[in-house]
């Protein structure tokens, strides 16, 4: 069976250089659709974290918030806030992207970082603020997590 692309799963640890590069893991880069055209979206998370999308997934993503009425002032703002900090960057040779400056500060990040496939996207946390983040987040009940994986179709 072929790689999805545009899949990603796993843990990484990296270091961000002084110039904002911080590397795409290998497995990540390899399962990049050739529609993304060895670009990413970086962007602002809606946790304390930067988000990275394959351009082709970013696109879905663009589509989607066309969708939504400008008219609305709470859909004017969410797609404000979404599309706002969206930069597009493509790996260089060492298969690095730049996560510009406003949002290392925003997230947190300085010179370490931990890289997290989900699924369609790619998350950058600083290592601390991950841990703490996923400390504080409140506990799913067994109902809870049997009602989600019935969903799925574990």
């Amino acid at each position: 069976m072929a790689a999805r692309t545009n899949t990603f799963s796993g843990e990484y640890h990296y270091s961000i250089d002084t110039k904002g590069r911080i590397n795409i893991p290998a497995k990540f880069r390899q399962s990049l659709s050739p529609d993304s055209e060895e670009t990413f979206v970086v962007t602002r998370g809606l946790d304390p974290c930067v988000w990275i999308y394959p351009l082709e997934e970013w696109e879905r993503i663009e589509d989607n918030l066309r969708a939504l009425s400008f008219l609305r002032t709470k859909e004017r703002r969410f797609i404000r806030q979404i599309t706002r900090w969206a930069t597009p960057s493509k790996y260089d040779k060492q298969g690095r992207i730049i996560i510009p400056a406003p949002l290392i500060e925003i997230s947190g990040l300085e010179d370490q970082a931990t890289i997290v496939g989900v699924l369609n996207k790619i998350e950058v946390w600083h290592p601390e603020t991950l841990n703490t983040h996923e400390a504080e987040e409140i506990d799913l009940s067994d109902d809870e997590i049997t009602t989600l994986a019935q969903q799925i179709k574990l």
